[in-house]
């Protein structure tokens, strides 16, 4: 086990890697959004035995989806979430641009159910 993964599952360093995790993922990201992203993949029960970069990556565009997009609004207008999803792709991905991220979400891939 490298010295990294063994300090990530110490859970006093788990917020420290997820956090420098998703400082890689999107170096451009405000504070605010930072703090709140990592509290939702800190709090998660499914992002909770995750690698540090995927609980980011997941817990950002998690967070991105609910946050920077009408993602909320269509599923309350009556869309299932896959349809909600499609509809909001390029806002969310627009969003990840913003914020540094070099990867994007794609219709192919099945994101996490966080959101």
């Amino acid at each position: 086990m490298s010295r990294a993964q063994n300090t990530a599952s110490v859970p006093g360093n788990r917020r420290e890697a997820v956090a420098d995790a998703l400082e890689r993922i999107a170096p451009r990201l405000p504070a605010f959004e930072a703090d709140a992203t990592l509290d939702r993949a800190l709090s998660s029960s499914g992002l909770r035995g995750a690698a540090p970069e995927t609980a980011a990556w997941l817990a950002l565009v998690a967070y991105a989806r609910h946050v920077f997009t009408d993602y909320d609004d269509l599923l309350a207008e009556g869309y299932d979430r896959d349809s909600a999803r499609h509809f909001v792709l390029d806002d969310l991905n627009a969003t990840l641009g913003e914020w540094g991220c070099r990867r994007q979400v794609s219709e192919d891939v099945e994101e996490s159910d966080e959101g």
